[in-house]
């Protein structure tokens, strides 16, 4: 019983070894596509193009590949998953499409970095029996053509060489978010327009000092019998108005000190008389 088991175990071992698929061991016996190799292992995508077991590569000889050159690494990462179908695909197959056309799921689409339809491909069968495919963008061309099959697993594997890289719409544009957010130093505009506001209250005092002259010559009208010095309070009619009556009370008193005076000045005067008549006898 061990003996089946450990047969069994040892024939799983070679099938899985023999199926086993490495994307750069594979593109390495193919100069042609050496600097596309190269982006794979510098991506890291080599790695999760490994890890799948039904996958589909479309790779570029190094002659094609000036548009991507020189592009900062996460550009190249999301161009380059786009050649990468999360499904089999071979030259036969993609000649057969039933519609003439179908749209294909990229990896770029399952980073979900992906906007609109730049993780879809289009790929469509001519009518002269040749492949191209492009961007599933809108208004995308349909620039790259199928050239051959490089190599294949059935229903596994299969790495296809196009004509040229495929860069979707609005990809490589890390920064377009950067413009973004010039709207935010706009969103405070509104705010220079509430000072306008404050202004109306401006008028306010205006309205504040008219009623005052209105006011005061009502009360000058009411105290014209008052005495003369009553144009001279305009500015305060109405308290000089209650306190006029208490200035003629001390002026009514007045009088009286003065004649206490006069009669302190009298008795002084018969005191001295009375002494200097004394005196003299």
């Amino acid at each position: 019983m061990s003996f089946k088991s450990s047969f069994l175990f040892s024939f799983f071992l070679l099938f899985y070894c023999g199926n086993a698929f490495n994307i750069t061991r594979l593109l390495s016996q193919y100069p042609s596509f050496s600097t596309f190799n190269d982006y794979l292992t510098q991506t890291q995508l080599a790695s999760q193009i490994n890890s799948r077991r039904t996958i589909t590569v479309l790779v570029v000889e190094n002659s094609a590949l000036s548009p991507i050159s020189g592009r900062p690494a996460n550009v190249l990462k999301n161009i380059l998953s786009v050649h990468v179908v999360l499904d089999y695909y071979d030259v036969q197959k993609l000649q057969k499409l039933p519609n003439k056309t179908e749209i294909l799921t990229t990896l770029f689409q399952s980073s979900g970095q992906a906007t609109g339809q730049q993780g879809f491909l289009n790929v469509t069968d001519l009518s002269t029996g040749s492949v191209v495919i492009g961007s599933a963008v809108k208004g995308a061309t349909l620039g790259a053509n199928l050239v051959k099959s490089v190599a294949a697993q059935p229903y596994n594997v299969s790495v296809l060489q196009i004509s040229n890289v495929i860069i979707p719409t609005g990809i490589d544009n890390s920064t377009s978010h950067s413009p973004s957010m010039a709207p935010s130093p706009a969103s405070t505009s509104p705010t220079p327009s509430v000072t306008p506001e404050i202004t109306p209250p401006a008028p306010s005092p205006s309205n504040a000092t008219a009623p005052s002259p209105s006011n005061a010559t009502a009360p000058t009208m009411a105290d014209t019998p008052s005495p003369a010095d009553a144009p001279a309070t305009p500015p305060r009619p109405d308290t000089p108005a209650a306190d006029a009556p208490a200035a003629d009370a001390p002026a009514a008193d007045a009088p009286p000190n003065d004649s206490s005076s006069g009669g302190t000045l009298r008795l002084g005067v018969g005191v001295v008389l009375t002494i200097l008549s004394f005196t003299s006898l």
